[in-house]
């Protein structure tokens, strides 16, 4: 059968797009989508996102890794929100359903903003933070990311005993000014740097925030490997809310595979 895909990247983090509203796709297997994502042998990708619809929304995120493994992903969300508007979605403001429940995001001034879930609480009882922002993130601080070995450092972390069955993503930050940071990322599912990570943006700019006591209203701008992103917070009592991963999402290119 031939699969018609569209190729999207958001800062460098690219995804395999599906439109499967019609639900043709649903029985795609774990083994076709490690296939597709293969850089050597398939189309290439972090991962795979198929748009399916669901009542009460205008679509859902049915978000894979490219090893097979199902999580949230900021990039790849902001990417579905770009694809629905190519497939026809007319208003800039749209709501989907996704691993980690209900989004809401927009489109403006070319950018994607897209409303993350609120973080109640983040363990900063060691010297590094761990959040969950739809996945899980540990963040190390660092005051040389750009020549910090995130790779070894991250399967370092990721298959620690506390870490293995579950997996948990990476990152290394250093703070360049009162508002922005840049950062490295190892991805669990991906099992290797990737220029970006979405949900790693929105944890990194969380345990900033709460490693600097920043309260009420905040915004970092953030330097990833492939571009600048933005986030958008405010803190609670214990944790963040209305909290907004802000960025570009483009279309790659259009093409048809056998499966």
């Amino acid at each position: 059968m031939n699969l018609r895909f569209v190729k999207y990247q958001g800062t460098g983090n690219d995804f395999i797009m599906i439109d499967n509203r019609s639900g043709e796709w649903d029985n795609l297997s774990i083994s076709t989508i490690r296939k597709l994502c293969d850089r050597r042998f398939g189309i290439g990708a972090d991962g795979l996102i198929k748009i399916n619809s669901v009542e009460g929304y205008d679509f859902e995120v049915d978000y894979y890794n490219s090893d097979g493994s199902k999580s949230f992903c900021g990039n790849g969300a902001r990417c579905s929100v770009a694809f629905a508007h190519e497939l026809g979605f007319t208003t800039d403001s749209v709501s989907f359903m996704a691993i980690d429940g209900a989004h809401e995001a927009l489109k403006k001034n070319g950018l994607v903003h897209l409303k993350m879930n609120d973080v109640a609480e983040i363990d900063d009882s060691q010297k590094e933070f761990v959040l969950n922002t739809g996945s899980p993130h540990f963040i190390h601080f660092t005051e040389n990311v750009r020549d910090f070995d995130i790779l070894a450092y991250g399967k370092q972390i990721r298959y620690s005993d506390k870490y293995k069955q579950e997996g948990i993503n990476v990152n290394a930050i250093h703070q360049l000014d009162t508002h922005s940071f840049e950062i490295r990322t190892y991805e669990r599912g991906v099992e290797d740097e990737t220029l970006s990570c979405g949900t790693g943006v929105t944890a990194a700019a969380l345990a900033l925030g709460r490693k600097n006591e920043i309260t009420g209203d905040f915004e970092y701008k953030v330097k990833s490997q492939g571009g600048d992103l933005s986030v958008k917070f405010r803190t609670t009592g214990t944790g963040f809310t209305d909290i907004w991963l802000i960025g570009p999402a483009e279309s790659v290119f259009k093409g048809e595979v056998d499966v």
